[in-house]
């Protein structure tokens, strides 16, 4: 009971949480209004989330361990480096198309979440998109597609720098479109990964084409 109690205010908290930040915006929904919308006191909602960050991270945690999972377990791996990245980071676009108010609160408040109750959990999942990242660059070093001599997690980095950046440029359009918004990321991935890729392995899905 007590249990189902406490799943049941966490269920309210987040659907409140997830309303105001779509009506109000981050800066106007306050703790208050949230807690006020879930039904709960303040020092409930204050047991689950420390400040209006943690809300957005307690929103979306699940999400994005479930995007994660469909985005790279979709991948190719007979098709180019490129592609197959394109192809994962696409799920992402996507998802965050079908929302955009709530995914730019969360690309923007997240970019420097290192504090806060559930900032471990945040760090935790980014770590662990960049290393599905690194499976991929290393699979294409066994096949002889990347230098071997270059370090995956390296280069797994960079690319999760590099898509950081273009998913929050992409997410600040008035109306961001997921297809234009991968055609661009793909076109940056093959102009990033031509540094390490073997010559006559094409990066991406024009190289493989021609």
């Amino acid at each position: 009971m007590r249990e189902r109690n406490r799943l049941d205010k966490l269920a309210r908290i987040k659907s409140a949480a997830r309303d105001l930040f779509n009506e109000l915006g981050f800066d106007r929904a306050t703790t208050r209004a949230i807690a006020e919308r879930a039904r709960v006191g303040l020092g409930t909602l204050f047991n689950y989330a420390d400040d209006k960050r943690d809300l957005v991270f307690l929103i979306f945690n699940e999400e994005l361990d479930r995007i994660t999972d469909s985005a790279f377990a979709s991948t190719d791996p007979s098709r180019p480096l490129g592609e197959q990245l394109a192809s994962a980071f696409g799920v992402f676009y996507r998802e965050f198309a079908a929302n955009p108010t709530l995914s730019r609160i969360l690309l923007q408040e997240l970019t420097f979440y290192s504090h806060g109750r559930l900032a471990g959990d945040f760090q935790r999942s980014k770590r662990r998109t960049i290393g599905c990242i690194r499976q991929l660059i290393a699979a294409a070093q066994r096949e002889g597609r990347i230098h071997a001599g270059e370090d995956p997690a390296t280069i797994a980095l960079s690319i999760f720098f590099l898509y950081s950046g273009a998913v929050r440029y992409w997410i600040a359009a008035a109306r961001p479109n997921p297809r234009k918004g991968i055609e661009e990321l793909q076109r940056l991935l093959d102009m990033h990964l031509r540094g390490v890729t073997v010559p006559g392995h094409g990066s991406g899905t024009r190289q493989a084409r021609q």
